[in-house]
Formats: C-alpha cells, structure tokens, sequence
C-alpha cells in the first residue's frame, strides 16, 4: 500500500513538473463555443491577478468573421484559469485586436481602472485596403478588476483618418487610412517622468491603394493624457512596411517602439525611439539582433528596483518560420540583448508551432508567456524564470 502511494506521488510530482515545463492550456481551439483562439495578450493587477485576453474565432481560423473578445483570469500565477468569458461581441462581425492596460493614476478611480482599447471591422483585411469596409476603434472599462464592463467607446475619429462617408459621415478624410490595428498585446502606461499617467497604445495603419511589399503599410501610436476624456496621434513611424508594433519605456523615459515588418525584405525587427512620450521619432533601425519572420513580437519594461530597468521582448527568433520563441533580456534598455531563453521550440522543426505572443512580469524572477502554440490549435500560458 505504501508503495503504491509512492509510486502515484511520483507520477503526480512528475507529471506537475512536465505541466510546468509545458506550459497550461489556457484557450483550446474547438472548446468552449469557438473553433479557435488568437492573438494573446495578458496583463496583471495588483492583488495578483492576470488577466488573459485573447480572439475567439466562432467558425474557424481565419481573420474575419464571426470574432469575439474573451477572457480568462488566474489567481494563482497562471498555474490554473478560471471559466472564459466574452467581453466583446460585435454580433456576427470582427472584433479583435485587444490592447489592455490598467490606469494606476486617476484620481477616480484610486484602485486602478482597466482600459481595453479593441479593433471592429466589416471586411476582410484585403478589401478594406481597397477601400471597401472600414476598421473602427473602441474601449471598454472597467473598475472592478474585469468583472464587469462598461459600455463600448468609439474614438476612431480622434485616433484615425478613416474616408468612408459612406458608413459614417465623420469619416471622411483625405488622408484615407484604410486597415488598421491596434498592438495585438497590452498597451502601457507611463508610471514616472515627465509623461507620467500617459497611456499608449502602439497601432498601425495602411494609408490609400495598396502597394508593393506592403509598403503603404505605417506604425504608429495614440495616447491620453486625461485617462480617456481625449486622444492624440502619434507622428508615423517612417520605415515602410511596419505593422503589428508595442511599446515600452526605457530607463531614461523614452519610448521604444517594436514593431514588425510586413514587407520581409529585411527579417528582423523595426525599432523607433521618442524622447517626448511617442509623439514623434528620434531614430528608427533595424535590430539585427532580433530575427523575426515577419510575425508579431512583445516587449515589456520590468522594474527590477536598480537605476537601469531591465527590458524583456518576446517573438519567434526565426527568419523563416513562425517558431523557436525566444524570451530575450536587456540590461541597457534593448542595445544589447545579453539573456536569450527558448519558450517554445518545434521538436520536429515545424512551421507554425509558436507565434504570437504576450509577456507580463510575475515576480522578481518570473516572466509569464501567453502564446499561440502548435499550428494555433491552443494558446498557452507558460512561466519563464530570466534569473
């Protein structure tokens, strides 16, 4: 009998270590009223508790159609997740893009207030850049830790140049942006300095007739400085081509902007620069030291207590495919990138088998993982310790 209770706590140790390893299942493709889930994003509160974001696609894989918004929130460090719940639904058309951050600094609202900035859209991708459907912008909120929300908030006129008269009347402008996106992943907020209480979002957009190589194809941001009440755009970033982009601070009170680049010419990461708080760009280059395959990448400021924070980022360091997702550390605000651990990695060199993703710092030596796992049929949330 004794030996039977040790043998199964053997297992049970083994087969805890092996999860751990592994990862947790957050969202499951085919499970719980969608045949798949996307673009992950994640932020923490201050009791604790994480917050996972993601799309979920009702019909199938594809990047339109019939999407929600849902969420699921852990207590215990992403080790376990409670039941899912849909925060957006814009009946049977797109809503996705999900952008999450939490406003520490409102007075109103001394507990934080959670603000969920999301995309809608009426056309596939390839038709709205021809000018055929129109990309909308939107937050939620909520004060009570994402247990309730508010109503929808649209603010593409203030954070687009929509021209579509057509579907409304305000959207006329002779700029013509057509598709647009928000990160996918969490946005941030300035915690100190000159900009503190800003909230950012990092976006994109096409601007007119398609082009080549995606070369009408811009990053750029938007921003509050009054916790909502109003927006402001950011200048483009110049490179052609940048598309799914975030953001972070550095040490010194810059922003630091990475985004992807939709033109694959060069595989590796855009990287631009702001001494005024993303408002406009100082410098902007290629990070040779990031490879990418043109595919979506996540970077985070971690306050470590010393004068230099430390930088995390977070994609599938592969020129070729969508794998080998690699968590990279910086000591020196992303000039160097001195730590690399691999998160996932195909064990057959498959395409596909790790690409989106989100990170969030757990503690002092943990950083959470939340990303899209094996050809996208789940997304998984995965603690990864940097020291």
């Amino acid at each position: 009998m004794k030996r039977a209770v040790l043998i199964l706590m053997l297992v049970a140790t083994v087969f805890a270590a092996h999860s751990q390893q592994e990862g947790t299942a957050v969202f499951v493709s085919g499970n719980e009223g969608h045949k798949s889930y996307r673009i992950p994003a994640v932020i923490g509160l201050r009791n604790g508790t994480l917050l996972a974001f993601c799309e979920g696609r009702v019909h199938g894989a594809g990047d339109f159609g019939d999407i929600n918004i849902v969420l699921k929130k852990s207590t215990d460090k992403g080790r376990t997740w409670g039941r899912m719940e849909t925060v957006v639904d814009y009946d049977t058309l797109q809503a996705g893009n999900p952008a999450p951050v939490v406003d520490y600094t409102d007075p109103l609202y001394p507990s934080g207030r959670i603000f969920l900035f999301y995309n809608t859209g009426n056309n596939h991708e390839g038709e709205v850049r021809k000018g055929r459907g129109v990309r909308e912008v939107w937050y939620k909120t909520s004060t009570d830790g994402g247990n309730t929300w508010s109503d929808p908030v649209n603010i593409t006129t203030q954070v687009h140049h929509p021209k579509q008269p057509s579907f409304n009347s305000a959207y006329n402008s002779a700029k013509d942006w057509r598709s647009y996106a928000n990160t996918p992943g969490h946005a941030l907020q300035f915690s100190s300095g000159k900009y503190k209480g800003r909230i950012y979002v990092a976006a994109n957009h096409n601007a007119g007739d398609p082009q080549k190589q995606f070369s009408d194809y811009k990053a750029h941001g938007f921003y509050t400085d009054d916790h909502g009440k109003t927006f402001q755009l950011s200048e483009d970033v110049s490179f052609e081509g940048g598309n799914e982009a975030m953001a972070a601070v550095a040490s010194d009170g810059r922003l630091i902007m990475n985004i992807r680049n939709q033109k694959g010419d060069v595989r590796s990461r855009i990287v631009a620069t702001s001494s005024n708080g993303g408002q406009s760009w100082d410098t902007t280059y290629f990070d040779r030291n990031l490879p990418d395959p043109v595919c979506q990448g996540s970077i985070l400021n971690i306050d470590n207590g010393k004068r230099k924070s430390v930088l995390a980022f977070c994609n599938a360091a592969d020129e070729k495919k969508r794998d080998n997702l690699t968590l990279r550390i910086s000591y020196d605000d992303g000039n160097t990138w001195k730590k690399n651990i691999t998160v996932a990695k195909s064990p057959t060199g498959a395409k596909d088998y790790a690409a989106y993703s989100d990170i969030i710092s757990i503690s002092k030596n943990e950083i959470g993982v939340l990303f899209e796992n094996d050809n996208y049929s789940k997304i998984v949330f995965k603690n990864i310790k940097w020291k």
